[in-house]
């Protein structure tokens, strides 16, 4: 839990605050923009919210979903309850944030996807009971699809409790995730089932993948995020740990899928008409090949 007395100076007086653990890894600011922004390389509280309002709400979303605890209240929050029952939060079409950030993971989004035939964990949040509970009562997990290496956090106790079958690409598998039930192999997408398509997209590492839904959602990982401070879509350059060329040559692949979402691990999500994205998507492309 944060501490009042490491309490950031950055900080606007009132109930809310962040103290000087924070690792600056943005989730409070684009979970809830209009009370958090970056002052030092770190997040400080801007905005104090009013207490029953939508402002108040997202930022103990926030605070909950913080991955090292850094954003705390001095006086207990009464209201924390209905933040912890808010998750996981709706984005669009039977998808969900899930909250509840890792901090081994940099703090990296997931999201879980209700479907008749079998609901998806993306990526893996902590394990922590409040939400296992509501993924419960939300029907299970049947998958545990994780994109990369980087962001995989507590998926053996998922796999553990909800008895998941793991999807992780056998060029990413390490030690820790050497018992995954389901290997990916090669370069040519998987199909899991009509409605899901696992796009390989080498280059963040080599085993990378994403995950489209229904040709609306793409759940990118690292490969594919917008950003605030650019304004459109990129890759990650200064944290491209397998290869930029052959990054590119990924992300020029996914101009033959149609979209209407970016749901990221890391960066801000991203949403726009199929045609828009297309459009977005070549921008990006473009810029990246500036950035060789």
């Amino acid at each position: 839990m944060a501490h009042l007395a490491q309490r950031r100076t950055e900080n606007v007086s009132g109930d809310l605050y962040v103290d000087s653990t924070c690792i600056d890894c943005d989730t409070c600011r684009w979970m809830a923009p209009q009370v958090f922004h970056r002052d030092r390389a770190q997040s400080a509280v801007f905005h104090q919210p009013m207490m029953n309002t939508k402002d108040r709400l997202q930022a103990l979303q926030a605070l909950l979903a913080c991955p090292t605890a850094s954003i705390g209240t001095v006086d207990p929050p009464k209201d924390i309850r209905t933040a912890q029952q808010s998750f996981p939060i709706p984005v669009t079409n039977m998808v969900y944030q899930c909250g509840y950030h890792a901090e081994n993971s940099y703090g990296a989004a997931s999201y879980f996807i209700q479907r008749t035939d079998g609901n998806i964990l993306v990526d893996s949040p902590r394990f922590t009971p409040t939400l296992v509970k509501q993924l419960e009562a939300m029907g299970g997990i049947r998958y545990l699809y994780l994109t990369h290496r980087d962001d995989v956090a507590d998926h053996q106790k998922f796999h553990d409790h909800f008895g998941c079958d793991r999807i992780l690409h056998e060029d990413d598998i390490t030690q820790e995730t050497r018992s995954v039930e389901q290997p990916l192999s090669g370069t040519d997408p998987v199909e899991l089932a009509p409605d899901l398509t696992i796009i390989p997209v080498p280059g963040h590492t080599k085993g990378h993948t994403v995950l489209l839904y229904r040709h609306q959602v793409l759940f990118s990982g690292d490969h594919l995020a917008w950003s605030n401070e650019l304004q459109h879509l990129i890759a990650f350059r200064h944290a491209c740990w397998y290869s930029w060329p052959i990054l590119l040559g990924s992300m020029k692949a996914l101009l033959d899928y149609s979209f209407e979402w970016v749901l990221p691990g890391h960066g801000r999500r991203y949403h726009a008409p199929a045609q828009a994205m297309h459009q977005a998507l070549a921008q990006c492309i473009d810029w990246m090949v500036m950035q060789q």
